[in-house]
């Protein structure tokens, strides 16, 4: 089976011979069929505060709940992005929070939420795509705790711009997160107490190209393990200037040096920034932008 590599991984076969993957990508996370009744959510309309929506949003299920964090924005009415909230009992019918916009005090779009320990942990891009971060204990009231302090693996900061659609993972103690620099790669960074996060490497870990669907954007919206393997949903752009973004996955075994799936994208017609929800039903994709979008697994897989 041909392999589509990043230019990363590329380079580590060069210098270390070939890594054998030793099998294909589980069907079941590679062939998705749109549900009946797309979009499931979309922008409030005309007047409302979030007149549209953008960007990531991030669904977490959780006692028979489905909550949805979202960004959303009225250009009329302030030039500021704010996070919304909404709740369902099955992912496919929601209803807004009467207390939106639930954070109005900083920009705040792009979003990742994890649960640890009773606590909510979100990342997010601020104004001019930098990355923050904010707590809450009950989903609905955040703490913006102010940028994230990134460094490379000298211990300088990061050169200043974007660093932005930030999201997290955590093992065995420690904290990983992943941002990407102007959608032209994605960058790691680690911690232990999440004060200051310091590159694993200087350049990207998940690259562009070098086929052409991925060939002039890519950020990484959600990392997940099944099995093995990490798992990365990630949108990218084939077209400079930037149109019609596709969602695609990746994987690893480091969560350094990644396998792009061959047969990426997979969900086209510009729905980007995917993420992985698991329902009592089994597996559930979402593309959120520029609204939020449904998918199961396919019945059956159909040829390329």
């Amino acid at each position: 089976m041909r392999y589509r590599l990043s230019l990363g991984f590329g380079l580590i076969m060069l210098l270390n011979g070939p890594l054998a993957w030793g099998d294909e990508f589980p069907k079941g996370l590679v062939a998705w069929e749109p549900l009946p009744g797309n979009p499931v959510f979309q922008g409030g309309g005309e007047g409302s505060w979030d007149q549209k929506i953008r960007e990531r949003g991030f669904i977490l299920a959780e006692e028979g709940t489905f909550h949805l964090w979202y960004t959303g924005y009225n250009d009329k009415r302030s030039p500021l992005r704010f996070l919304g909230h909404a709740t369902s009992p099955d992912g496919l019918h929601w209803s807004r929070d009467s207390a939106n916009p639930i954070f109005d005090a900083s920009w705040t779009e792009d979003v990742f939420v994890a649960k640890r320990e009773g606590t909510y942990y979100m990342v997010a891009e601020g104004k001019d795509d930098v990355a923050h971060a904010l707590t809450s204990k009950d989903r609905l009231h955040w703490a913006d705790l102010g940028s994230l302090d990134v460094r490379n693996t000298d211990g300088g900061k990061i050169t200043p711009g974007p660093y932005g659609t930030p999201s997290v993972w955590f093992e065995d103690g420690t904290w990983y997160l992943f941002y990407e620099r102007r959608d032209q790669g994605v960058w790691l960074a680690t911690s232990k107490d999440r004060s200051v996060w310091t590159n694993v490497q200087d350049t990207p870990v998940l690259a562009m190209g070098p086929e052409a669907y991925d060939l002039h954007a890519v950020a990484l919206n959600q990392v997940f393990k099944r099995g093995d393997y990490y798992f990365a949903l990630y949108h990218a752009n084939a077209h400079m200037p930037w149109k019609d973004w596709t969602s695609n996955i990746a994987r690893s075994r480091d969560l350094i040096h990644w396998e792009k799936y061959p047969g990426n994208p997979i969900v086209e017609n510009n729905c980007s920034s995917p993420i992985l929800v698991v329902t009592r039903d089994g597996d559930r994709l979402y593309t959120m932008h520029p609204d939020v979008k449904a998918y199961r697994p396919a019945v059956q897989v159909k040829p390329r």
